[in-house]
């Protein structure tokens, strides 16, 4: 039986939210608590985008450590050449790349206007696959945009197309929201088996299914005899309506009523940093965490029906169907109502060595903490709101990686 694996997009997805953006450092926090949460596979930003080139090769160079491990670190990039030959020259060091062209009627007439047909974007994608190979890219997915759109047979032509150029996944995105879990799972289970190669499920949340969306397209891959491959966002955060969410969609294959014990995820989720996963990326985003949001919602374990009060007193399990403790839940939250000291874009070097003293985090001499200082200034300069304490302590234990995560190149 074919694996469940998670590839989180927020990093790439998640940030083109409109109206929402993200810091080099926090996109390099999230990574960290993303292998840390068991994800197989971050897509992490754009290399023929100057401004993440620092970024993405810092993070690439953590990997490099053993500090951003086993997760695999993956860039996003138009099917052509061009894109190809100019990824593996800003960041040299990548090895996982996801190639994405359109592939429905809609989109071939709608975007390309007549400049390409269906021969032309098979051709194109062929090529760009190929070239990813040659300058060494070590696996690659290949993304058919408008996948829900586009005709099935096609399709398939297009996925075994992506094989034979040397592709080792197939993403099938339901770009739109388009689908219904019937209708995902009836198109990936026809990929996947006449295909004959893993499958990416990419869901969007336009018409609110793209959790039930990603399960049953998982589920359609690993039933044909395939591994799956589910595309997530922290907290649902993505283009219009979102993605389908990162915890959501692995509660759903643990505790649900057909998929618990019964479908294998590819590596193990440590379910217990869920909550601090969650908060962590609506601090980022500065976007509330929705108070209904399954597991991580301050709903989600309220009770004030007196029935289910004295229910769930009695035995939680009578109306809860897994235990808020699994989700890293529970723990008080403290809320300072005193004085406070805050690093800052202008904080001081007094203010500053309290703040890193009550962390237990102490410098070599007066030197030291001054350079550290500086950076965190210059990290709340991007950011814009108060650092974390993990971010804190990252900066004090990986300075010259974070000294490329806060620098940008200007253009020429």
């Amino acid at each position: 039986m074919g694996k469940i694996f998670f590839i989180d997009v927020t990093n790439r997805d998640g940030v083109q939210t409109a109206r929402l953006s993200l810091s080099k450092l926090q996109k390099t926090m999230i990574n960290m608590y993303l292998n840390d949460f068991g994800v197989f596979q971050s897509e992490f930003g754009f290399p023929t985008t100057k401004h993440e080139t620092n970024y993405l090769r810092a993070n690439l160079e953590l990997a490099a450590m053993g500090v951003l491990k086993p997760i695999r670190l993956s860039g996003w990039i138009r099917a052509t050449t061009e894109d190809v030959e100019k990824t593996f020259d800003m960041v040299p060091e990548i090895e996982y790349l996801n190639l994405s062209i359109s592939t429905s009627q809609q989109m071939i007439q709608g975007k390309f206007k007549g400049r390409k047909s269906r021969v032309d974007v098979l051709e194109q994608m062929a090529e760009a696959v190929q070239m990813a190979k040659k300058l060494g890219a070590r696996a690659i997915g290949v993304n058919a945009e408008d996948a829900s759109r586009t005709d099935i047979d096609f399709l398939i032509e297009f996925a075994r197309e992506a094989k034979a150029a040397g592709g080792d996944r197939f993403r099938y995105c339901d770009t739109l929201g388009y689908d219904d879990p019937f209708s995902i799972y009836e198109s990936v289970a026809k990929i996947a088996d006449e295909a004959a190669q893993p499958v990416e499920i990419h869901c969007h949340g336009d018409l609110g299914m793209a959790v039930a969306n990603s399960i049953a397209g998982a589920k359609a891959a690993v039933d044909a005899g395939q591994d799956a491959y589910i595309n997530t966002t922290l907290n649902g955060i993505g283009e219009r309506a979102g993605n389908a969410d990162l915890l959501s969609c692995i509660l759903a294959l643990l505790k649900s009523k057909g998929f618990a014990n019964k479908y294998k995820l590819g590596r193990p989720i440590k379910l217990n940093r869920a909550y601090k996963l969650a908060k962590y990326a609506s601090l980022a985003f500065g976007v509330p965490i929705p108070i209904s949001q399954p597991g991580v919602g301050e709903n989600a374990f309220a009770h004030a029906s007196g029935i289910h009060a004295d229910g769930v007193l009695k035995d939680p399990e009578n109306y809860e169907l897994y235990n808020f403790e699994e989700l890293g839940r529970g723990e008080p939250e403290l809320v300072e109502t005193g004085r406070m000291i805050c690093s800052g874009e202008y904080t001081g070097i007094s203010g500053f060595s309290h703040i890193m003293g009550k962390m237990e985090v102490s410098f070599a001499n007066a030197s030291e903490a001054r350079k550290i200082l500086e950076l965190v200034r210059y990290a709340n300069v991007e950011a814009q709101v108060p650092l974390t304490k993990d971010e804190l302590h990252f900066i004090a234990k990986y300075p010259a990686i974070i000294k490329r995560l806060l620098t940008l190149t200007p253009l020429d």
